[in-house]
C-alpha cells in the first residue's frame, strides 16, 4: 500500500467579508506535498501565502475545499481535534520566536509537552535532547534575554521538534535575523529535512527560498509558479573543489 501524501489540498477557498465586499484570500488552491519535501512559499503581502500556511497548520479553516494531513481530513474536525492534530503532527517556527521571556530555554521547549500531558521527568529529558539536537544543550538554563537572536530561533526550532512532528511550518523564520545567522538557521532546517522531517516555509526572500527543493509563488490567492530546484546547499557542495 502506498503512503499518502503528507499534505493534500483541493480547491481551497478562504473568503473574508469586509463591509459589503468579499475578499478571496485563497481562490481555489490545489497542491500536494510529499513526506520529506522542503518547500518554500513566496509571494507579495496579501497574496494568500500566510492564509494557506494557517490552514495547513490547522490554525484556520478554509471557507471551501478539502485538506488532508497524513491522510486525515481536517476541515471538518472540532477545535479540540484540530488542537490535537497541531500538537501531534506539526511544529511551528515564527519570525519573532514567541518565547516566554522569563522562562529558561529548556522550559520554553517543554511547553508543547505540557499541553500534551507528558510527565515532568520525560518533558525535561526530551527538551534537553531537542536542545542538544539544535546545538544549544549548554544554554538550556538561559532565558531568551541571555541568548542571541539566532540562539532564540534555535530554541524555537527545538520547541517545534520536541513532539516529534512530521511537519515543520516556518513563517519567515529568518525575518528578524542577519544574513550570517539566517544561513545558520537555514542550514539547521536543511539538516532536519535530510533527517526526514517535511519543511514548509513562507519567505519573501529569494536567497532563503533557494535553500528549498521546491518553490511555490502565490499571487492573488492562487499558485502561479510551482517548480523543483537544486537547493543552494547542494549547489555549493557541487561547486567545491
Amino acid at each position: 500500500m502506498t503512503t499518502p501524501n503528507l499534505i493534500e489540498a483541493r480547491d481551497l477557498v478562504k473568503s473574508y467579508t469586509m463591509g459589503d465586499q468579499t475578499v478571496h484570500a485563497l481562490a481555489g488552491v490545489s497542491l500536494t506535498i510529499e513526506t520529506g519535501e522542503f518547500v518554500a512559499i513566496m509571494g507579495a503581502s496579501g497574496s494568500g501565502k500566510s492564509t494557506l500556511m494557517n490552514i495547513l497548520g490547522c490554525l484556520d479553516r478554509p471557507t471551501g475545499g478539502h485538506y488532508s494531513l497524513a491522510g486525515e481530513p481536517v476541515e471538518s474536525l472540532s477545535p479540540d481535534e484540530l488542537a490535537s492534530v497541531r500538537n501531534r503532527r506539526i511544529g511551528f517556527v515564527f519570525q519573532q520566536f514567541n518565547l516566554l521571556p522569563r522562562t529558561s530555554a529548556r522550559e520554553n521547549v517543554e511547553l508543547p509537552m505540557v499541553y500534551a500531558g507528558v510527565p515532568s521527568a520525560e518533558r525535561q529529558q526530551r527538551a534537553m535532547a531537542a536542545l542538544q539536537r539544535v546545538g544549544l544543550g549548554e544554554r538550556s538554563g538561559h532565558t531568551p534575554a541571555e541568548l542571541s537572536g539566532g540562539q532564540q530561533q534555535r530554541v524555537a526550532i527545538a520547541r517545534a521538534l520536541v513532539n516529534q512532528p512530521q511537519l515543520i511550518l516556518a513563517d519567515e523564520p529568518t525575518g528578524a535575523l542577519d544574513t550570517h545567522t539566517s544561513e545558520d538557521i537555514m542550514r539547521l532546517l536543511t539538516e532536519l529535512n535530510e533527517q526526514g522531517i517535511t519543511v514548509v516555509l513562507v519567505t519573501h526572500e529569494s536567497d532563503i527560498a533557494a535553500w528549498a527543493k521546491r518553490r511555490m509563488v502565490f499571487r492573488d490567492g492562487l499558485i502561479v509558479e510551482d517548480v523543483r530546484q537544486t537547493p543552494v546547499r547542494h549547489l555549493a557542495s557541487e561547486a567545491a573543489p
